[in-house]
């Protein structure tokens, strides 16, 4: 019988926000194969229009990058904290996304927006059952 070793909860967290940090990459990858999207980058006429937008994805989508190194190396008070909220924050706007991409070349990203919302409800799940520590007396 194969031993199934216990996974300290920094590890499954971290794990979930690389997985889910993968799956936004893929995303927006692919949409890079939908009709008109080229043209839109090359034009400027996109949602990332303007330096302001721009920043503010970016800082958007560092916070998973993030969160994979925060997930190991932080106490784990503010660990717990910062998984549940912002676990919590890119579930719902991941569902609000998946709800919004209704137009048949976005199917995929119905798909990646349930994929997504699913593990950030994990790590949020997770996050709220980190085990406390056993006092001895």
């Amino acid at each position: 019988m194969l031993e199934n070793q216990k996974v300290n909860i920094k590890i499954k967290l971290a794990s979930l926000w690389a997985s889910v940090t993968f799956c936004y990459l893929y995303g927006d990858y692919f949409e890079l194969y939908t009709p008109d999207k080229v043209n839109s980058l090359i034009s400027g006429d996109n949602i990332l229009d303007s330096p302001t937008t721009l920043l503010i994805a970016s800082i958007i989508l560092a916070i998973p990058s993030v969160m994979v190194a925060a997930s190991i190396f932080l106490k784990p008070k503010i660990n717990r904290l910062l998984n549940i909220l912002f676990g919590a924050l890119f579930t719902i706007m991941m569902i609000f996304i998946g709800i919004a991409s209704t137009n048949e070349w976005y199917l995929f990203y119905v798909v990646l927006a349930f994929l997504e919302s699913s593990i950030t409800a994990l790590i949020v799940w997770n996050a709220w059952k980190w085990p406390k520590e056993k006092t001895i007396f």
